[in-house]
């Protein structure tokens, strides 16, 4: 009877080790939007923000979108996002998520 609940606990384990998915901790930090989107293209031809990632001097295009925030065009933003990592992103997608924390400033340009 020992050894029967020694195995079951064993396998009980390696249950729930081998259904743990290793993620990388989800990751603060701020962004800055520019005020108008610009023509880009990803898949196809589209409209990026312009954006400027906490540490970066030089704006980039970004392809995807920051779920929970609405680009209102004419406005600079300071976002605070977390970015959490998709388990598995489709081929023509993001292996990252940006998730909205808090809108900190929104200046008229």
């Amino acid at each position: 009877m020992k050894r029967l609940t020694t195995w079951l606990i064993l396998a009980f384990l390696f249950v729930q080790l081998s259904c743990h998915t290793s993620k990388i901790r989800p990751e603060t930090g701020q962004m800055q939007i520019g005020a108008y989107r610009k023509d880009c293209t990803g898949v196809g031809p589209m409209k990026c923000l312009l954006v400027k990632e906490e540490g970066s001097a030089d704006w980039h295009y970004f392809y995807s979108e920051i779920e929970g925030f609405t680009h209102e065009e004419g406005y600079e933003y300071t976002i605070q996002v977390r970015k959490e990592t998709v388990p598995d992103p489709p081929a023509d997608g993001s292996s990252i998520r940006y998730i909205l924390v808090k809108e900190i400033e929104k200046v008229k340009k």
